[in-house]
């Protein structure tokens, strides 16, 4: 599966618009490893447990909307957007959505 951010794949052209395709989670931290990211907050630095949590996050999003392209019988997801919101302190949404096509070499 083709994922890109533009509006097209170089090398493809766009037969067919399926459907917009989208995957999300929520997820949140264990109380332990948030206890960690508050000290981590008051000295300084990169907070590690809250950024391993938004990539596992983004992964599992993806690969929802993979699955929902794949439902489709899409070729690529075109326009790929990231979205985050807080849901609550230690918790975050992702959202990834974009637009399900099939393609025909040029």
């Amino acid at each position: 599966m083709i994922l890109t951010n533009i509006d097209y794949v170089p090398g493809y052209e766009v037969v067919e618009s399926l459907d917009l395709v989208k995957g999300s989670t929520i997820r949140a931290k264990h109380v332990g490893k948030d206890i960690l990211a508050v000290f981590r907050q008051l000295v300084g630095g990169e907070l590690k447990e809250y950024s391993e949590m938004i990539n596992e996050s983004r992964q599992i999003s993806t690969g929802k909307m993979v699955a929902e392209a794949e439902k489709l019988g899409a070729d690529a997801v075109i326009n790929v957007r990231f979205t985050t919101s807080s849901v609550m302190s230690g918790a975050a949404e992702i959202l990834i959505y974009g637009t399900a096509v099939k393609l025909r070499k040029t």
